[in-house]
């Protein structure tokens, strides 16, 4: 089947990533950042996969699997003349795993193509054409389509009523799949700053506040997808693995990159790259494909964290560093009863589609009795750094220490509606400082 369609603006929508904690050490020295997770792709920001999310709704009798993957940390919506874009040299992926080998059985893959330059004014183009391909597990194309996405959001002057011009570029592809592209604020929140220095906690345990959202103000460039379930569900177990990731072509010894694509970018669940893996790996796990993840099963086995909480907080512990199962299941299997995917050590955001969405989510997901939440998938509300954080701590073999970062929020609420993620702020707001006397 084919379908083209051809809108205003096109696909883009949320995502989010998680954070954490790490510093270096046994294994091996760990520093990273959730949105910076790796060496060579910190590099690389417009190839940078910041965020995954994953999650099942219903609209009436209707349900559907919600994905939003989120690329390019750190977007100051003030960033002029030359304003955040999609690369048009990378290719962005969307994975889905039916049958839990860690291998895709349905692929959609993202090319953007930037507008002519403009030689009348100073200011860059920063909507763009996005091309769509979906692909089985042999390759075979299923559909394609083209679409674009909205500017990003200037200011009240240049892209005035932006929330009207966002949501018109909602993309439909038919078979009741819709597709949003382009600029969102960040959903991730987190106190970054604090836990990268030394594991900080401001207040307590991290549990009752008191945290500051690094994240607050900043944007990211988003692809979402809201497709109908039964387009998805393989059956038995309902459960799919979902990641995403980025490629970009060998570059001829002419300098034109019309080589062989070739992954330099990845994310499934929220923290396994950044938190569980050493440094000295990050790198091999961004080029890898989860199917070969069992290379990787000893650093969740084995926390470097758990090792890094013993030493900095004796008094909270004593935490488990080896012989982490638990970790492992979280991770790389999925946990037994709600979402294993059998025996494969994969890296993939597992969600059990027959679980109904919560009437009233609760932020720490499954470790509060949630279980549409991470990680049986991730919503954009899902607290991921608490929820890791408890735990790497012990909480699913019986240490409950309550810890956290002291932000439980999104600093905007999210949209309640596709695609999700909200509106970016607009530059011309300039949250993050003051207006001079």
């Amino acid at each position: 089947m084919k379908k083209v369609v051809q809108l205003t603006f096109g696909l883009a929508i949320v995502a989010t990533l998680a954070v954490v904690l790490a510093y270096g050490a046994k294994p091996g020295a760990v520093s990273a950042s959730s949105h910076r997770d790796a060496p060579l792709i910190s590099e690389d920001p417009t190839a940078d996969n910041t965020d995954l999310y994953a999650w099942r709704s219903d609209s009436g009798s209707q349900q559907y699997l919600n994905i939003v993957s989120n690329w390019i940390p750190g977007e100051d919506p003030a960033a002029g003349p030359n304003y955040y874009r999609f690369s048009s040299t990378a290719r962005y992926d969307i994975y889905v795993d039916q049958n839990g080998d860690g291998k895709p059985d349905i692929t959609w893959r993202f090319r953007f193509q930037n507008p002519p330059a403009p030689a009348d004014s100073f200011l860059g183009t920063t909507a763009q054409t996005v091309s769509v391909t979906k692909l089985d597990g042999g390759d075979t194309e299923k559909m394609t389509g083209t679409c674009s996405t909205p500017p990003a959001n200037i200011g009240v002057r240049t892209t005035p009523n932006y929330h009207t011009l966002a949501t018109g570029a909602i993309c439909d592809l038919g078979g009741g799949v819709k597709l949003f592209a382009g600029q969102r604020d960040d959903a991730f929140f987190g106190d970054i700053g604090d836990i990268f220095d030394l594991l900080a906690i401001r207040s307590g345990t991290g549990a009752s506040g008191g945290g500051r959202d690094f994240f607050a103000g900043y944007a990211v460039h988003a692809i979402a997808l809201q497709i109908p379930r039964d387009q998805v569900d393989p059956g038995g177990s309902h459960t799919i693995g979902v990641w995403s990731a980025t490629d970009r072509q060998k570059v001829t010894v002419d300098g034109d990159p019309k080589g062989k694509w070739v992954q330099v970018s990845r994310l499934g669940n929220p923290l396994f790259n950044e938190v569980l893996v050493p440094t000295a790996r990050k790198d091999d796990w961004n080029a890898d494909s989860p199917a070969g993840d069992s290379q990787y099963a000893r650093f969740a086995r084995n926390s470097i964290l758990a090792h890094f909480l013993n030493l900095l907080y004796p008094a909270f512990g004593p935490f488990q560093e080896t012989g982490r199962s638990d970790l492992q299941a979280v991770f790389l299997t999925g946990v037994p009863g709600l979402n294993s995917t059998g025996p494969t050590l994969a890296d993939e955001l597992r969600l059990n589609l027959s679980v109904p969405p919560a009437v009233t989510p609760d932020r720490l997901g499954v470790l509060a009795g949630d279980n549409a939440g991470w990680p049986n998938g991730r919503r954009l509300g899902d607290d991921v750094v608490d929820i890791a954080e408890r735990a790497v701590g012990g909480a699913l073999i019986g240490h409950s220490l309550p810890l956290g970062d002291g932000v439980d929020a999104n600093d905007v609420p999210n949209l309640t509606a596709f695609p999700w993620e909200p509106d970016p702020q607009a530059g011309s707001d300039n949250t993050k400082g003051e207006q001079k006397p």
